[in-house]
């Protein structure tokens, strides 16, 4: 028989490519008919096949009935637009021309959409999933153009203490438990994790969730915080509780002096230092709250042992008194002897803890207020800022511990990062990649943030441990602050270091002459009146005064009396009155209750 010709051979593998491509098309698999995915017609796919080689497209993971689907949604559309052309071909240019123009924006806003929904899961598969899935190809044996997507099922909030991670797992179980259970815990920094594995059968896969999780909220009413807090060492106080409810604390005598806490808007900054401040305040420790927004510790008003300097000017002097009571207690330690500060380290002085608010503002504030009052001969750099390194340089024995706030801990924003290092203790919350990256790289990786009210990272000796932070009211910080060692008794550390001018006897004010006018100004030593002070503060009211002195806490003492009338120091009126809360004063005979 003769061969058939060229052409008809030509026409029979147009015909059967035809075929092949048209039972491909209708039987939902790839139009090149090659199988990338263990797909079928009903069940969509999880994984790619061995010798699979190349790049493998989404559309390969669905299922054949939905790719069909789509396909025969796309001929019957083309099918309609050409037949409505060909019956109404202006109907439909026009339709066309409208119909591009309202998808295209439907497409834009949708894609805009998508995007910003989209991103906290495009930040977990680069940072997390695809890492991850490049981990344990090897070791499960997986061809490396597998989708992560279709077999780590990583939740975008997976640190939640009910979150859960799902990994399905190939069928052949050439694999070793243990090192995959290793890869997740570093590659995803995981702490205490519990692994659920299934191995029978078709289905395949893990379970990965947390175990002895920090307790969902610490409050001082929980059964059993009360007497813990009363337990903790008075240079440990309590942070929080940790996985297991097991205490976590920073020992400022043994572990480190000082405690950076770097957290964004609404981290609950002002939470933490209320809850560690309430504690040193109860065990005997005086406290300076150095605080450029003015109301972030209002619980901390009255309470004995606080210097509260809210005006930058009062924040500047308080920082050069401390830092040459810093300077003192050296000295002092030197002259005692590492015997003496060993057995008796309350011999240099009681402990005296800095609460220093929003540093990056109050840094620049520090340095703008500097070039305002600095002479001719003065050095640039402002001295309370080079006092504040002083006493982060400082070591454990002189009992002066700064905790400090920063929403951003740049080395710049703290002067240096010689000074940032001073912080063996650093607390983290709704912190950022970068952040943690700048002030814990040693930490690697870094946990994902969690949204978790009062849930912080605690970072100390290269090892961050999650902590439900102790949470205590206003009220509870002030009544526990006061129950304590100072209630009855105090020491003069504070009115040492911001002293008040000694009280001197009153002089006799000779009675003006024509020739001698009568003295219409003071200075701060004086001692007046609170009606004579009203030449010196003259946006307060006679019956502000009178009333702050009846009402308000932090009203200076009286230093002297002529005759009925008490006597106040000049420079503390006028302190009182730069520190006073805005929102909460009196500025008119009106507005005062009683007066």
């Amino acid at each position: 028989m003769m061969s058939s010709s060229p052409l008809a051979r030509d026409l029979d593998e147009a015909l059967d490519t035809l075929a092949t491509a048209a039972g491909n098309f209708f039987t939902g698999r790839d139009l090149d008919g090659v199988q990338r995915t263990d797909a079928t017609f009903w069940r969509p796919g999880t994984r790619v096949l061995a010798k699979t080689e190349g790049p493998v497209r989404r559309a390969s993971y669905r299922a054949g009935w939905q790719r069909l689907a789509v396909r025969a949604a796309t001929l019957a559309a083309a099918a309609g637009g050409g037949y409505g052309y060909w019956q109404h071909p202006a109907a439909a240019l026009q339709a066309l021309t409208y119909g591009s123009l309202v998808a295209a924006a439907a497409a834009a806003a949708g894609g805009i959409a998508l995007g910003m929904a989209g991103r906290e899961r495009r930040e977990l598969m680069r940072e997390w999933v695809e890492p991850l899935h490049q981990a344990l190809v090897g070791p499960l044996g997986i061809p490396e153009a597998s989708d992560p997507r279709r077999y780590l099922h990583v939740p975008v909030n997976f640190t939640d203490d009910d979150a859960e991670i799902r990994i399905d797992l190939p069928a052949h179980l050439k694999f070793n438990r243990d090192q995959i259970a290793e890869l997740l815990m570093q590659k995803l920094a995981l702490q205490n994790a519990s692994f659920s594995w299934r191995l029978a059968g078709r289905d395949t896969h893990l379970i990965v969730k947390k175990k002895h999780q920090p307790p969902a909220r610490l409050s001082l009413d929980d059964p059993d915080v009360r007497d813990l807090l009363a337990s903790m060492p008075e240079s440990a106080p309590l942070i929080g509780l940790g996985a297991g409810k097991k205490p976590v604390s920073v020992d400022l005598d043994h572990d480190s002096p000082h405690v950076l806490i770097s957290a964004g808007t609404g981290g609950g900054k002002s939470t933490i230092l209320r809850t560690i401040a309430s504690q040193f305040l109860h065990n005997g420790a005086d406290a300076f709250i150095l605080d450029f927004k003015r109301i972030s510790h209002g619980w901390a008003r009255g309470v004995p042992g606080v210097t509260y300097c809210r005006d930058i000017a009062d924040i500047h002097d308080a920082l050069l008194r401390l830092g040459h009571e810093g300077q003192r207690r050296i000295r002092l330690a030197e002259q005692l002897g590492d015997d003496v500060l060993a057995s008796k380290p309350e011999k240099v002085g009681p402990r005296i803890v800095i609460l220093l608010e929003e540093v990056n503002a109050t840094m620049k504030q520090l340095a703008r207020y500097w070039d305002k009052i600095r002479e001719t001969g003065d050095p640039k750099t402002s001295p309370a800022i080079d006092a504040l390194a002083e006493i982060l340089f400082m070591g454990r024995q002189v009992r002066l511990h700064v905790l400090l706030v920063a929403q951003s801990a740049t080395a710049r924003a703290l002067g240096g990062p010689e000074m940032r290092e001073n912080f063996s203790t650093r607390i983290l919350v709704r912190y950022t990649l970068n952040a943690w990256r700048m002030l814990v790289p040693e930490v690697h990786p870094a946990p994902k943030p969690t949204r978790h009210p009062g849930r912080v990272q605690v970072v100390l000796g290269g090892i961050a441990r999650e902590t439900q932070v102790l949470n205590l009211s206003e009220a509870e910080a002030r009544a526990w602050a006061m129950a304590g060692a100072h209630t009855t008794t105090r020491t003069a550390t504070t009115t040492t270091i911001l002293s008040k001018p000694p009280a001197v006897e009153p002089q006799p004010i000779p009675a003006p002459t024509p020739s001698q006018p009568a003295p219409t100004s003071t200075v701060d030593d004086d001692l007046v009146g609170l009606r004579q002070a009203q030449r010196d503060l003259p946006a307060i009211s006679l019956a502000a005064l009178r009333w702050a002195r009846a009402n308000d806490p932090e009203f200076p003492d009286w230093a002297d009396k002529r005759g009925a009338e008490l006597l106040y120091c000049v420079g503390d009126l006028k302190r009182w009155a730069r520190n006073r809360p805005r929102a909460s004063r009196p500025t008119s005979d009106a507005e005062e209750p009683g007066a």
